[in-house]
């Protein structure tokens, strides 16, 4: 098998694979249809970017406990009743559209929900991944996740986009909640003797705050973690920027909207795939792309036009798809395993936890100041923190960050008569004039 697939010889992570990448299509699609039924309802990217911020407000809240229980619980168990609730709140979304009764405060209410699921979901789902393949093929199966993710990205915004204008939001909205039921059925399917399960961890006061302690100790990881929480919180707003660039500065439909984000997918998809052929990663690629990207939000936000605006989108998730898996590999494959649940929760509050502040406060520069500037403030805030972050932490407890000096080149000059000697001696002919 080809390196870049080589997780997928685990048949737990085929099935897993296999049921995500329908559930994620799902997923994408939603999110398009919820931010095109709020733009419906309000007409206004300050509401989309509070639909945006509550959704992800309860893992702001809620994800360390959610960690605890990740670390305590079987995360089989876990997920499936995670599933269960999402795809439950997606239906009720979704017929409450159907039937023409859905107000904005619902689908703000909804979203709140929603997000009370993702923050159980999310860590447990990430901690879970090494149970299925091991800390050998982890990186790997990082990067296939991160690959099924992404092509589900590039399937669900475009296809959503052609159904909306077909059959409108609520029913785009209902087969997510279907969707949910793939990822349930691979859950089932599993093969629980083979999966890498670590020791649970006991009950005992003060699990969370060791977390937190644990990482602290670690200004290697601390300086990961910030340099992910500022470009969640003010770069990761595609939703939002994609939505407000397509109507506002393009004057475009869903079926355009859509498309642009199947378009960032492309450069996502291709960030996965190479993030699954690296066997190993280090902090300073992460810091690196999150560099990478945030200049890359602002290139995007400076496109006079829908087509220069969508060539740029494959860089901007390619950038951002890079910086998330290394991210991800090098948290994962740096903490204890009894540590795993509480560290990832953390690490998942801090991606997502922010998105309750950037994401109204990114949607407020959109309507304010116009949709460009959404993206060019928001790649701005993401190199300011990135930078910040490498300044305070490489000098925290001894932490050397020293750019490489390549040698400097020489150049040596050799009469004709020596070249000539040389070649002649490894049989080289020389060339008659």
């Amino acid at each position: 098998m080809s390196p870049t697939f080589r997780a997928f010889k685990v048949r737990n992570f085929r099935l897993y694979a296999t049921g995500a990448i329908i559930s994620n299509t799902g997923t994408w699609m939603q999110r398009v249809a919820q931010d095109w039924l709020v733009l419906e309802l309000t007409h206004s990217g300050t509401a989309l970017g509070i639909v945006t911020g509550l959704q992800f407000l309860p893992a702001l809240l809620i994800s360390p406990y959610a960690g605890l229980i990740a670390d305590r619980f079987p995360k089989r168990r876990v997920l499936t009743v995670t599933q269960l609730a999402m795809g439950t709140v997606a239906l009720v979304l979704g017929t409450l559209a159907v039937t023409g009764l859905v107000q904005a405060w619902h689908v703000f209410a909804l979203a709140f929900v929603f997000g009370i699921g993702t923050a159980f979901d999310a860590p447990t789902r990430q901690s879970f991944v090494v149970e299925m393949v091991g800390k050998d093929d982890l990186s790997n199966a990082v990067g296939l996740n991160s690959a099924s993710f992404n092509a589900a990205r590039l399937i669900g915004p475009g296809l959503a986009g052609l159904l909306i204008a077909w059959i409108g939001t609520g029913p785009v909205i209902m087969i997510n909640g279907f969707s949910y039921a793939a990822v349930i059925l691979s859950l089932y399917l599993m093969r629980p003797d083979e999966l890498h399960t670590p020791k649970m961890a006991g009950r005992e006061k003060g699990m969370i705050r060791d977390g937190m302690r644990y990482l602290w100790r670690r200004p290697d990881l601390m300086m990961v973690l910030v340099a992910v929480f500022f470009a969640g919180t003010f770069g990761l707003n595609f939703q939002m920027t994609s939505a407000l660039m397509a109507t506002s500065a393009f004057g475009k439909g869903a079926g355009e909207y859509g498309i642009l984000g199947s378009i960032l997918a492309i450069g996502s998809l291709a960030g996965a795939l190479l993030a699954a052929r690296r066997v190993r990663t280090r902090g300073r690629l992460v810091i690196g792309a999150a560099l990478a990207f945030g200049a890359m939000d602002i290139a995007s936000g400076l496109m006079p036009s829908y087509l220069s605006f969508a060539a740029v989108l494959p860089l901007v998730g390619f950038t951002a798809l890079t910086m998330l898996t290394a991210a991800n590999a090098t948290m994962q494959l740096g903490i204890e395993p009894t540590m795993r649940g509480r560290v990832m929760a953390l690490y998942m509050t801090v991606l997502m936890g922010g998105t309750p502040i950037g994401s109204p406060f990114i949607g407020w520069v959109g309507q304010e100041f116009g949709a460009r500037w959404s993206l060019i403030v928001g790649g701005g805030l993401t190199m300011l923190g990135v930078t910040g972050s490498v300044l305070y932490f490489s000098r925290r407890q001894g932490l050397a960050i020293r750019p490489r000096l390549l040698p400097r080149p020489r150049l040596e000059v050799f009469p004709q008569t020596e070249l000539l000697a040389d070649k002649a001696a490894v049989g080289v002919a020389p060339r008659v004039a």
